[in-house]
């Protein structure tokens, strides 16, 4: 699992930062830390039901989150399609979980880098719905900025819900688990559709 997001505190559970909140509520749920340095990512292995997890973050920046994944596919030996990448998705509605294999960047800088770096698309994407901004506040800074109000209480559960969907993909395929998470409002009640991320470091 592969979270996406960009380092340093000033990024710190921010609405771009979902795909690192959603491996660290993982992790925690599996009784291990994300928190060992190799190369370019953070990373944390635990055994689950005799198979070996490996969680990361990248140490990189958003536009540069390929580098970092092609050395955790190199580095453990598996296809980039055995792996799963969680990032935040500004056109679906707060708390709408999406699932899949493959598909388009949709203007999120971290899939499109981790696209040119393996050569595929051919892997499977959770999106985190982060919802639009408010009228009149510009896209670039909303997504960097941390949630507030409603939006904040619901963050726990949202990351409860990902981390739910990681575990239902490992457990009972990737068919299964887009017909659990993809159906219904989630976390944040909410309801939204496409494909959208928007560009930052």
């Amino acid at each position: 699992m592969l979270g996406l997001g960009n380092p340093g505190a000033d990024y710190a559970h921010t609405r771009h930062n979902a795909g690192w909140d959603a491996v660290d509520e993982l992790a925690r749920r599996l009784g291990t830390r994300v928190d060992r340095r190799e190369r370019a990512a953070v990373v944390g292995r635990v055994d689950v039901s005799g198979r070996r997890w490996t969680l990361a973050k990248p140490l990189t920046y958003m536009n540069e989150s390929g580098r970092a994944g092609v050395q955790l596919t190199t580095q453990e030996q598996v296809p980039p399609a055995q792996a799963i990448v969680v990032h935040d998705d500004l056109d679906l509605a707060l708390g709408r979980l999406r699932l899949r294999r493959g598909g388009g960047a949709g203007g999120h800088n971290g899939v499109r880098s981790l696209q040119a770096a393996w050569r595929s698309a051919d892997f499977i994407r959770l999106r985190i719905g982060i919802g639009r901004p408010p009228v009149g506040e510009d896209a670039i800074d909303y997504v960097l900025s941390r949630p507030e109000g409603q939006d904040r209480s619901r963050w726990p559960a949202i990351m409860a819900r990902a981390a739910d969907a990681v575990i239902a993909v490992a457990e009972t395929g990737l068919t299964a688990a887009m017909d659990t998470f993809n159906a219904g409002g989630g976390a944040g009640d909410g309801i939204g559709a496409g494909d959208g991320g928007v560009p930052s470091r």
